[in-house]
């Protein structure tokens, strides 16, 4: 099962590199500590952690456009970083995604795991009023 949350914890790692690169000491922080929340094998904690990586997402896409601008106004070549970095937001969009793989659904989300699987049924009434 473990297996199953690396991309999640790489993201994570990732995001941590990126913003320690740029001097955010307190979003490295948040990079660093998030995944403890798995710790908590609760629905919220998973769903929190999901938010912060779409939010890692969108923070790889808004530095892969400030630099593509940046190399536009050069007129360097910025083809090659776009292609890394958009693939970088979409492995840490991706890795958001992985809490609801079955396994880690059940482990992380018992309650709605359980809700979700369980067939619905359908119960017809009879109107005896006449």
């Amino acid at each position: 099962m473990f297996a199953l949350l690396i991309p999640a914890l790489l993201s994570f790692l990732v995001l941590a590199a990126h913003f320690f690169r740029g001097g955010h000491t307190y979003l490295v922080l948040i990079c660093c500590t998030a995944p403890l929340l798995l710790l908590a094998r609760r629905t919220w904690a998973t769903r929190l952690l999901q938010i912060l990586l779409v939010i890692g997402a969108l923070e790889w896409v808004r530095t892969t456009l400030q630099i593509q601008a940046i190399r536009i106004d050069e007129g360097r070549d910025w083809h090659r970083m776009a292609v890394i970095l958009y693939s970088v937001a979409w492995f840490t969009f991706a890795s958001s995604l992985v809490f609801f793989i079955p396994p880690l659904r059940w482990h992380y989300c018992p309650t709605t795991a359980r809700r979700a699987s369980v067939p619905v049924r359908i119960v017809r009434t009879i109107d005896t009023r006449g």
